[in-house]
């Protein structure tokens, strides 16, 4: 039964799903799990934004594609969906813009919930809001009973927010101080030590939920290209529809793999060239 004091929480994916694999699957009900058994939070959705062409990573095929095999490996998800937005977009775009998006999406929803709304829902709301037009909490008013949007990641995005020139040191602080972070751990990751080796990490600790996989289950998408691009097969891994879809398309070749190789990544590249 659900409690009127739970937060509300959207999980938020983002990567590149090259492809996506049962284990990004996975990633979310382990997720869901570990926030909904701390009795405090009530998870009603989970969105995959695959990244976009212009994050230049090696071997990356096609947004298009990316996408589309989201969609495919989530047709039978009852809460977990894609979100195409940032695969859209030309030029890479920095997690902490995704995320922003997909808030003022979920700031923009509860507002056309509220044009519906009677009066006295009206009425409510301008009770739990001072005269500086802020609600308690210190949360702006429009986002009163908007969900917490958090950034769902596997241990190695939070290892890599220590990498020179891939992370902004101002995303990393709003990513996990503004909105909130969910790591799935893997074997032999000690996640807690980045934690305290880093004082932004360590600031916003309560808002990091570190999540440990019991089943061990190391699905590579790198290791799946291979077994593609050999041949074998790749049944299990991913989710059938997936697995057909490649077959169709031809996905996933010794050339696709050569995409990029010879450009940097672009995060890289854009905060390089900021530091110069």
């Amino acid at each position: 039964m659900e409690k009127s004091n739970q937060t509300k929480v959207v999980l938020l994916a983002c990567g590149s799903f090259n492809p996506v694999t049962n284990m990004h699957l996975r990633m979310f009900e382990l997720a869901r799990d570990h926030l909904q058994d701390t009795g405090n939070y009530r998870v009603i959705k989970g969105i995959i934004s695959p990244v976009g062409d212009g994050y230049k990573k090696k071997g990356l095929i096609e947004a298009s594609h990316r996408i589309e095999m989201a969609k495919l490996a989530t047709e039978s998800s009852d809460w977990v969906t894609v979100g195409p937005w940032e695969g859209q977009q030309a030029e890479w775009v920095e997690t902490a813009k995704v995320i922003r998006h997909h808030y003022e999406e979920l700031l923009a929803a509860e507002r056309n919930k509220d044009e519906v709304d009677t009066v006295k829902i009206g009425k409510k709301r301008r009770r739990h809001e001072d005269r500086d037009g802020w609600a308690h909490h210190g949360r702006p008013a429009s986002a009163v009973g908007v969900p917490q949007l958090k950034l769902l990641c596997g241990a190695d995005v939070l290892e890599s927010f220590s990498v020179p020139n891939l992370w902004k040191a101002e995303d990393i602080a709003e990513i996990v101080g503004r909105f909130g972070l969910v790591c799935i751990t893997r074997a032999g990751s000690d996640a807690w030590k980045f934690v305290h080796q880093s004082d932004t990490l360590w600031r916003h600790r309560k808002n990091i939920h570190l999540v440990k996989e019991w089943v061990t289950n190391e699905i590579s998408a790198t290791h799946v290209r291979r077994a593609l691009r050999r041949g074998q097969s790749v049944r299990y891994l991913l989710p059938d529809p997936v697995v057909q879809y490649i077959r169709e398309q031809g996905l996933y070749t010794a050339e696709s793999e050569e995409k990029n190789a010879d450009v940097v990544l672009a995060p890289l590249q854009k905060y390089s060239e900021g530091c110069n």
